[in-house]
């Protein structure tokens, strides 16, 4: 079963997403509380490979509400779970110019924290602006369409 947490809609606007793969967190305890709660912020958010590890940065988790000294530093860094094969393969994809790696969504399954991570190739203004009227077009259609049906 999937829950959904938060989704990076931003990056479905500025990205255009070539691929997408599903990776592990490692989290504190309070921050897994949190998330539960929904309280996080992927805005800005975007995933870096060093040493061959892959790492989550400017993801905003709120601190607990019910936590105490312990709590954790809402824009930590977070590991995230990958096999090897899966973080050369993204390593080599990073060399190439124009990709990133930009987190979709953030999703509990069964039990477990899960992020979406998006291979993504940044759009340029035209191509915004290109998305935005086909969609203003295509609603025009759907209502001329219902019009004629009444």
């Amino acid at each position: 079963m999937i829950k959904l947490i938060s989704q990076n809609k931003k990056a479905y606007h500025d990205y255009s997403i070539e691929d997408s793969l599903e990776a592990g967190m490692v989290l504190l305890g309070t921050e897994v509380k949190s998330l539960r709660e929904g309280k996080v912020n992927l805005k800005d958010s975007y995933v870096i490979i060093k040493d061959n590890e892959a790492f989550l940065l400017n993801c905003h988790i709120s601190p607990y509400s019910h936590g105490n000294v312990t709590n954790h530093d809402p824009l930590r860094t977070r590991k995230l779970l990958l096999h090897k094969k899966q973080i050369m393969r993204l390593k080599g994809l990073l060399v190439q110019k124009g990709y990133s790696l930009i987190p979709l969504k953030i999703y509990f399954k069964d039990s477990y924290a899960k992020i979406e991570i998006g291979i993504a190739k940044g759009k340029k203004l035209y191509e915004k602006r290109e998305k935005i009227k086909q969609r203003d077009v295509q609603r025009e259609i759907e209502k001329a369409i219902r019009r004629d049906k009444n």
